[in-house]
């Protein structure tokens, strides 16, 4: 069987679409590769199969990986397929949406931050924030050295059919707290927690609900779904 090398180098043949083509060294014949597509930082990834995703409803106190780490709950213990990893994280002390895959490349094109897939949170709040509180919010507040981008904010009702979280979130008697919907396109450690407090509004309760299109939909804390889907 002819060596087959893979060069490095692609050949534009249609605006948004490129092929790398193949060489065969013993027969000097090159074969173009047909359905990639190049991303903004220049990762080339083949659409020619369908990629399998879980989308999960990770409770509070999981923690995001497999493996298991001192007193926390691990995926293991929800996810029983082998081969499956997680598409960006959720700490341990947030709710809601984790997708998973065991498609690398897959992976990287939902959390690789190059791709502004739009995050949703549904945030629970210690006090009622001034419109000034949530206007920079918006615009982007510091955290250790860093402006963040700006965030989609808005004040919402407690979200309906919400399953009561285990512990229960602790409150002060005498302060009201509130939600807010934040959509965000990057994902700092522990953003959400951070922009909150900077504007000083301390974060309670945080839930997921979306990244890009997929969302938790019906599903309930510790369940998950299986969907075929393409790159």
């Amino acid at each position: 069987m002819a060596r087959l090398l893979l060069l490095q180098k692609c050949l534009s043949f249609k605006q948004g679409t490129v092929g790398w083509f193949r060489y065969h060294k013993q027969d000097d014949v090159a074969e173009i590769v047909p359905h990639a597509v190049k991303y903004p930082d220049g990762v080339i990834i083949f659409r020619n199969r369908m990629s399998r995703l879980i989308l999960f409803n990770k409770p509070y106190g999981v923690i995001c990986q497999f493996s298991a780490v001192s007193e926390h709950v691990s995926l293991k213990q929800y996810i029983p397929l082998p081969g499956f990893y997680p598409a960006g994280r959720l700490d341990t002390d947030s709710e809601g949406l984790v997708l998973l895959t065991d498609d690398g490349c897959l992976q990287h094109r939902i959390s690789n931050p190059e791709f502004k897939l739009p995050k949703l949170y549904w945030v629970q709040i210690e006090g009622i924030p001034t419109s000034e509180a949530l206007q920079q919010l918006r615009e982007g507040v510091v955290i250790r050295n860093y402006v963040t981008q700006p965030a989609g904010v808005t004040l919402i009702e407690q979200p309906a059919n919400l399953w009561p979280r285990m512990p229960p979130v602790r409150t002060r008697k005498y302060i009201p707290t509130v939600w807010v919907e934040l959509i965000l396109k990057e994902g700092k450690n522990r953003q959400v927690r951070r922009m909150t407090a900077a504007v000083g509004y301390p974060t309670l309760r945080l839930i997921r609900f979306a990244v890009g299109r997929y969302t938790l939909k019906d599903l309930a804390p510790g369940d998950w779904h299986l969907l075929n889907v393409s790159r």
